[in-house]
């Protein structure tokens, strides 16, 4: 767990998180004091690629700007907060990210955790979010260049069981042998289904093959890139 954030790029850049906060953040249900206040420390501008930096507070996806990566994108500032407070870290816990983006997302989780392991399936990204995680001066969070999905997730068991598994990207469904890496009484979260919405999914280990499922918001969000794309249509 760190409490790092790296320093002001601009002071305007603190009236603009005041409002994301204010407007977008707490309007979405978010009240967690813990989370609150790590939003409002975290200098989201810095995890946010330069040419779309006057944007970084703005209710919306940020394109992750580089000529190999092609739809990937920043999560809107409040789908960020509602998936982390609903993943109610500990301090003690492990946990684990699909999808690290520019790191920004693995940072928070950082902040409320004991250890991250994020995941990125584009070399450029992992290597970027690496950059930002370190001038961010936040340690305890290893980017990892691999595609999760292959090989039955292969590569996200290696550091489990994990107590929190964060997908930061939707699926069509959650593939049971991600459920498989929590720990008892763990948590994952994830944006599943299809468009035009789909549904924040947060599913709780009670038992060695009992789970629990909530599905608590609406919203809609990229792809995860080669997870199982089932059909939608069912006979």
């Amino acid at each position: 767990m760190t409490t790092s954030t790296v320093p002001t790029i601009h002071t305007g850049f603190d009236h603009a998180r005041f409002n994301m906060i204010e407007q977008q953040i707490r309007p979405w249900e978010v009240l967690a004091p813990q989370v609150l206040a790590l939003l409002a420390r975290m200098h989201r501008e810095a995890f946010v690629p330069a040419a779309h930096r006057a944007l970084a507070f703005a209710d919306m996806e940020l394109p992750l700007t580089h000529p190999a990566v092609e739809g990937q994108c920043m999560l809107a500032p409040k789908v960020e907060a509602r998936l982390l407070q609903d993943l109610d870290l500990k301090p003690t816990d492990k946990v684990l990210e699909i999808g690290s983006g520019s790191g920004y997302m693995a940072a928070l989780l950082a902040n409320l955790a004991q250890r991250v392991v994020s995941i990125e399936i584009d070399a450029a990204l992992a290597s970027t979010a690496r950059d930002n995680l370190r001038n961010a001066g936040i340690g305890n969070v290893d980017i990892k260049h691999a595609d999760a999905a292959a090989q039955g997730f292969a590569a996200c068991g290696v550091n489990g069981p994990f107590d929190a598994i964060l997908l930061s990207g939707s699926v069509a469904e959650i593939p049971p042998a991600l459920l498989a890496l929590l720990a008892p009484g763990g948590r994952l979260a994830a944006i599943v289904g299809f468009e035009p919405m789909m549904r924040a999914t947060i599913v709780t280990r009670v038992g060695d093959a009992s789970f629990q499922t909530a599905q608590p918001w609406d919203t809609v969000a990229p792809r995860l890139l080669n997870f199982p794309e089932p059909s939608r249509f069912r006979f």
